[in-house]
């Protein structure tokens, strides 16, 4: 599900949540701790740890930045204009979303709607290949 929510001058467009990474994590540390516990753990640590991010992390796409939010609080805004190249990995269950600006780069695990950040990511920041294509 995708809230949209419009202004006069603005359109911004909030990713939902997505809690499979964290749930396929804390579920297969389960029997793994069967066979290696400390293994086991560690997995099942950073599945919470991914859970606990799923639930107080949001991202908003507006028109002019991707805006990181942590219940409801601004954190950290990147303007499209910094942005050199993205990459999401491994489509056929994307894990990780890759974004360098001109200072930084950025690596996210997939915790929010993967189509909807590719659609905005396309529609915000069409790739150089993309544009090739069209």
């Amino acid at each position: 599900m995708t809230n949209i929510s419009t202004s006069e001058a603005k359109q911004t467009i909030e990713l939902a949540p997505s809690y499979k990474i964290p749930l396929v994590l804390i579920i297969s540390a389960l029997p793994l701790a069967f066979w290696q516990l400390w293994v086991s753990l560690a997995i099942a640590l950073l599945g919470l740890f991914l859970l606990l991010q799923t639930v107080t992390i949001r991202l908003k796409f507006t028109d002019i930045s991707l805006e990181v939010y942590r219940s409801e609080k601004l954190i950290r805004n990147f303007p499209y204009q910094d942005w050199l190249n993205w990459e999401i990995f491994w489509s056929p269950v994307p894990i990780l979303f890759y974004f360098r600006e001109v200072k930084s780069i950025h690596f996210l695990p997939i915790i929010f709607d993967p189509k909807t950040l590719k659609n905005c990511l396309e529609k915000h920041l069409p790739l150089e290949r993309d544009l090739m294509e069209s």
